[in-house]
Protein backbone atom coordinates (compact mmCIF):
# COMPACT_ATOMS: atom_id res chain seq x y z
CA UNK A 1 0.00 0.00 0.00
CA UNK A 2 0.91 3.47 -0.66
CA UNK A 3 1.08 5.87 1.96
CA UNK A 4 -0.54 9.68 1.31
CA UNK A 5 1.73 12.13 3.57
CA UNK A 6 0.29 15.34 3.27
CA UNK A 7 2.44 18.64 3.45
CA UNK A 8 0.95 21.26 5.33
CA UNK A 9 4.11 24.22 4.07
CA UNK A 10 0.54 25.96 2.18
CA UNK A 11 -1.29 25.97 5.88
CA UNK A 12 1.77 27.19 7.61
CA UNK A 13 1.94 29.88 4.60
CA UNK A 14 -1.49 31.01 4.98
CA UNK A 15 -1.39 31.29 8.24
CA UNK A 16 1.64 33.37 8.79
CA UNK A 17 0.59 35.86 6.48
CA UNK A 18 -1.34 37.37 9.47
CA UNK A 19 -0.44 37.22 13.30
CA UNK A 20 -1.65 34.55 15.20
CA UNK A 21 -2.92 30.69 14.67
CA UNK A 22 -5.32 31.23 12.28
CA UNK A 23 -5.66 28.54 10.58
CA UNK A 24 -4.09 26.36 13.15
CA UNK A 25 -1.54 24.37 11.34
CA UNK A 26 -1.60 21.93 14.63
CA UNK A 27 -5.40 21.36 14.61
CA UNK A 28 -4.86 20.70 10.27
CA UNK A 29 -2.29 18.26 11.07
CA UNK A 30 -4.34 16.45 13.48
CA UNK A 31 -7.42 17.02 11.52
CA UNK A 32 -5.74 15.48 7.91
CA UNK A 33 -4.92 12.48 9.95
CA UNK A 34 -8.29 11.56 11.45
CA UNK A 35 -9.64 12.27 7.62
CA UNK A 36 -7.27 9.40 6.56
CA UNK A 37 -3.74 11.22 5.82
CA UNK A 38 -1.09 8.37 6.62
CA UNK A 39 1.92 10.94 7.09
CA UNK A 40 2.79 14.57 8.03
CA UNK A 41 5.22 16.47 5.98
CA UNK A 42 7.09 19.96 6.32
CA UNK A 43 9.52 21.61 4.80
CA UNK A 44 10.98 24.33 6.46
CA UNK A 45 13.18 26.92 5.02
CA UNK A 46 15.91 29.34 5.97
CA UNK A 47 13.62 32.26 5.44
CA UNK A 48 10.61 30.24 7.31
CA UNK A 49 8.65 31.90 5.61
CA UNK A 50 5.81 29.27 6.16
CA UNK A 51 6.58 26.32 8.62
CA UNK A 52 8.91 28.04 11.32
CA UNK A 53 11.58 25.56 12.91
CA UNK A 54 9.31 26.36 16.53
CA UNK A 55 6.58 23.98 14.51
CA UNK A 56 8.46 21.10 14.53
CA UNK A 57 8.52 19.78 17.74
CA UNK A 58 4.85 20.94 18.41
CA UNK A 59 4.00 18.93 15.48
CA UNK A 60 6.18 15.87 16.34
CA UNK A 61 4.38 15.28 19.10
CA UNK A 62 1.37 15.61 17.81
CA UNK A 63 1.25 13.08 14.74
CA UNK A 64 0.76 9.80 14.96
CA UNK A 65 0.95 8.96 11.82
CA UNK A 66 4.38 9.46 10.15
CA UNK A 67 6.51 12.64 10.47
CA UNK A 68 8.97 13.43 7.58
CA UNK A 69 11.08 16.84 7.62
CA UNK A 70 12.21 18.08 4.37
CA UNK A 71 15.05 20.18 3.63
CA UNK A 72 18.55 21.42 2.87
CA UNK A 73 21.16 19.17 5.07
CA UNK A 74 22.69 22.52 6.73
CA UNK A 75 24.67 22.73 9.86
CA UNK A 76 20.97 24.64 11.64
CA UNK A 77 18.65 22.09 9.69
CA UNK A 78 20.61 18.91 11.48
CA UNK A 79 21.11 20.12 14.41
CA UNK A 80 17.38 20.53 15.07
CA UNK A 81 16.47 17.70 12.33
CA UNK A 82 18.62 15.37 14.96
CA UNK A 83 16.69 16.72 18.28
CA UNK A 84 13.43 16.06 17.02
CA UNK A 85 14.08 13.38 15.37
CA UNK A 86 10.82 12.59 13.15
CA UNK A 87 10.51 9.28 11.35
CA UNK A 88 11.83 10.39 7.85
CA UNK A 89 13.94 13.10 6.91
CA UNK A 90 14.27 13.67 3.30
CA UNK A 91 17.40 15.78 2.10
CA UNK A 92 16.63 18.22 -0.77
CA UNK A 93 19.60 19.99 -2.53
CA UNK A 94 17.39 23.92 -2.43
CA UNK A 95 19.79 26.64 -2.41
CA UNK A 96 18.75 28.98 0.40
CA UNK A 97 16.40 31.43 -1.91
CA UNK A 98 14.55 28.49 -3.87
CA UNK A 99 11.08 29.16 -4.58
CA UNK A 100 10.39 25.18 -4.10
CA UNK A 101 12.15 22.43 -4.99
CA UNK A 102 13.26 21.78 -8.78
CA UNK A 103 15.94 18.79 -8.52
CA UNK A 104 17.65 16.21 -7.28
CA UNK A 105 20.85 15.44 -5.61
CA UNK A 106 23.84 14.91 -7.74
CA UNK A 107 24.99 11.69 -5.87
CA UNK A 108 28.55 11.54 -7.77
CA UNK A 109 29.36 15.00 -7.04
CA UNK A 110 27.78 15.21 -3.21
CA UNK A 111 28.50 11.47 -2.15
CA UNK A 112 30.75 12.46 0.73
CA UNK A 113 29.07 15.03 1.95
CA UNK A 114 25.83 13.04 1.84
CA UNK A 115 27.62 9.70 3.38
CA UNK A 116 28.40 11.98 6.29
CA UNK A 117 25.11 13.77 6.83
CA UNK A 118 23.36 10.23 6.41
CA UNK A 119 25.42 8.53 8.62
CA UNK A 120 24.48 11.44 11.07
CA UNK A 121 20.80 11.20 11.23
CA UNK A 122 20.94 7.22 10.99
CA UNK A 123 22.78 7.41 14.35
CA UNK A 124 19.61 9.12 15.75
CA UNK A 125 17.32 6.43 14.63
CA UNK A 126 16.05 8.50 11.64
CA UNK A 127 15.13 7.23 8.30
CA UNK A 128 16.53 9.22 5.43
CA UNK A 129 15.42 9.63 1.91
CA UNK A 130 17.05 11.66 -0.94
CA UNK A 131 15.60 13.70 -3.29
CA UNK A 132 16.40 12.12 -6.65
CA UNK A 133 15.86 12.58 -10.34
CA UNK A 134 15.06 9.52 -12.29
CA UNK A 135 18.38 9.38 -13.03
CA UNK A 136 19.65 5.30 -13.35
CA UNK A 137 23.18 6.20 -12.83
CA UNK A 138 22.95 8.51 -10.29
CA UNK A 139 20.93 6.14 -8.15
CA UNK A 140 23.56 3.41 -8.31
CA UNK A 141 25.65 6.58 -5.96
CA UNK A 142 22.68 6.28 -2.91
CA UNK A 143 24.11 2.58 -2.27
CA UNK A 144 27.13 3.62 -1.13
CA UNK A 145 25.68 6.63 0.48
CA UNK A 146 23.50 4.62 2.95
CA UNK A 147 19.91 6.08 2.21
CA UNK A 148 17.45 3.80 3.02
CA UNK A 149 14.74 5.43 0.33
CA UNK A 150 14.74 8.09 -2.73
CA UNK A 151 12.05 10.17 -3.26
CA UNK A 152 11.39 10.60 -7.28
CA UNK A 153 11.26 14.25 -7.98
CA UNK A 154 8.16 14.11 -9.69
CA UNK A 155 7.92 17.95 -11.78
CA UNK A 156 8.94 16.94 -15.21
CA UNK A 157 6.34 13.68 -14.73
CA UNK A 158 3.81 16.47 -13.76
CA UNK A 159 4.56 18.77 -16.70
CA UNK A 160 4.61 16.41 -19.29
CA UNK A 161 1.89 14.19 -18.35
CA UNK A 162 -1.08 16.18 -20.39
CA UNK A 163 1.40 15.68 -23.57
CA UNK A 164 1.91 12.18 -23.67
CA UNK A 165 1.86 10.25 -20.13
CA UNK A 166 3.52 6.98 -21.43
CA UNK A 167 6.29 9.45 -22.12
CA UNK A 168 6.20 11.40 -19.58
CA UNK A 169 6.52 8.61 -16.99
CA UNK A 170 9.36 6.39 -18.95
CA UNK A 171 12.11 7.40 -17.22
CA UNK A 172 10.98 7.11 -13.97
CA UNK A 173 9.42 3.63 -14.26
CA UNK A 174 13.27 2.73 -15.46
CA UNK A 175 14.69 4.36 -12.66
CA UNK A 176 12.16 2.47 -10.58
CA UNK A 177 13.26 -1.09 -11.60
CA UNK A 178 17.45 0.48 -10.64
CA UNK A 179 16.07 0.82 -6.89
CA UNK A 180 14.46 -2.61 -6.97
CA UNK A 181 17.79 -3.69 -7.97
CA UNK A 182 19.47 -2.02 -5.09
CA UNK A 183 16.65 -2.76 -2.48
CA UNK A 184 16.58 1.07 -2.07
CA UNK A 185 12.18 2.42 -0.88
CA UNK A 186 10.59 4.39 -3.49
CA UNK A 187 9.17 7.81 -2.37
CA UNK A 188 7.47 10.75 -4.65
CA UNK A 189 6.67 13.81 -4.80
CA UNK A 190 6.10 17.42 -6.56
CA UNK A 191 3.33 18.18 -8.35
CA UNK A 192 1.42 15.06 -8.13
CA UNK A 193 -2.49 15.94 -8.44
CA UNK A 194 -5.87 14.16 -8.53
CA UNK A 195 -4.98 13.88 -12.54
CA UNK A 196 -1.64 12.22 -12.64
CA UNK A 197 -1.19 10.43 -9.43
CA UNK A 198 -2.92 7.11 -10.48
CA UNK A 199 -1.22 7.04 -13.66
CA UNK A 200 1.85 7.28 -11.85
CA UNK A 201 1.18 4.62 -8.96
CA UNK A 202 -0.34 1.91 -11.42
CA UNK A 203 3.11 2.00 -13.80
CA UNK A 204 5.49 2.03 -10.12
CA UNK A 205 2.84 -0.12 -7.99
CA UNK A 206 6.04 -0.74 -5.07
CA UNK A 207 5.90 3.20 -4.35
CA UNK A 208 6.01 3.52 -0.50
CA UNK A 209 4.84 7.04 0.29
CA UNK A 210 3.45 10.17 -1.87
CA UNK A 211 4.29 13.58 -0.27
CA UNK A 212 1.44 16.13 -1.73
CA UNK A 213 1.05 19.76 -0.76
CA UNK A 214 0.14 22.13 -3.54
CA UNK A 215 -2.11 20.64 -5.42
CA UNK A 216 -3.88 18.77 -2.67
CA UNK A 217 -4.17 21.96 -0.83
CA UNK A 218 -5.52 23.93 -3.93
CA UNK A 219 -8.12 21.20 -4.12
CA UNK A 220 -9.45 21.17 -0.72
CA UNK A 221 -10.48 24.95 -1.37
CA UNK A 222 -12.68 23.63 -3.36
CA UNK A 223 -13.78 19.84 -2.14
CA UNK A 224 -12.77 20.40 1.47
CA UNK A 225 -10.07 18.82 3.51
CA UNK A 226 -11.94 15.65 4.24
CA UNK A 227 -12.94 15.15 0.83
CA UNK A 228 -9.82 15.85 -0.51
CA UNK A 229 -7.94 13.35 1.47
CA UNK A 230 -10.19 10.50 0.32
CA UNK A 231 -10.12 11.67 -3.14
CA UNK A 232 -6.39 11.11 -3.23
CA UNK A 233 -6.35 8.35 -1.46
CA UNK A 234 -8.83 6.68 -3.54
CA UNK A 235 -6.54 7.88 -6.33
CA UNK A 236 -4.01 5.35 -5.00
CA UNK A 237 -6.11 2.56 -3.57
CA UNK A 238 -7.80 2.07 -7.41
CA UNK A 239 -4.06 2.08 -8.76
CA UNK A 240 -3.60 -1.36 -6.79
Amino acid sequence: MTKLSVNINKIALIRNSREGENPNLLQVAQDCESYGAQGITVHPRPDQRHIRYSDLEPLKKLVTTEFNIEGYPSEEFLSIVSRIRPHQCTLVPDPPDALTSDTGWDTAKHKTFLSDVVSQLQSEGIRVSLFMNPDEDLLFHVQDIGAERIEFYTGPYAYHYHENPESAIEPYVRAASVCRSLNLGMNAGHDLSLKNLQFFKRQIPDILEVSIGHALICDALYYGLRNTIQMYRSRLTLSE
